[in-house]
């Protein structure tokens, strides 16, 4: 597997802007190990020779992605529907918002659809991952903000629910 610098400074990039904590990629040769350090002191990348050379070379320490802080995210703008009692399922990363697992598939909500807690609800996709967004509240979905298909940023409102 080739993994080339931007592809790795956009994945850390996409990993430090989730809840992730840490991530490893395995691929013939090479492990990719990225940790986040305490909070708010950002992610290094490590990556380690795999077991099977173990006359490979020290790997390589990336220099941590706090060094360039991100820019701040914009607000999401204001939606039509304003409820203090609805709760928002937020964009965790930057990527694009599928509402089905396959093009020819029916979605996984609609507006309407009663969802359980654990209940996959979308999927962002995200440097070619496939990141499955599940429910952390159970009720009925009233507002899907995002068009399938259309890209998403980090913390915005994906969709609304009325709890229950």
């Amino acid at each position: 597997m080739e993994l080339e610098f931007n592809e790795l400074r956009d994945l850390i990039t996409v990993i430090n802007q989730t809840n992730i904590a840490e991530f490893t990629l395995k691929s013939g040769d090479f492990e990719l190990v990225v940790k986040k350090e305490s909070q708010g002191s950002g992610a290094a990348a490590v990556i380690e020779p795999a077991l099977s050379l173990p006359s490979a070379a020290p790997a390589p320490i990336l220099p941590s992605a706090t060094a360039a802080p991100a820019p701040a995210a914009s607000p999401p703008p204001a939606s039509p529907i304003v409820n203090d009692r609805l709760v928002d399922i937020i964009s965790p990363m930057v990527g694009t918002f599928y509402r089905a697992p396959g093009p020819d598939e029916p979605p996984f909500v609609d507006v309407g659809d009663r969802i359980r807690i654990g209940q996959t609800v979308c999927i962002i996709e995200a440097m070619k991952l496939m990141n499955e967004l599940e429910a952390e509240s159970s009720g009925e979905i009233v507002e899907i903000l995002v068009p399938n298909g259309e890209p998403v940023e980090y913390g915005q409102v994906l969709m609304r629910i009325n709890p229950s």
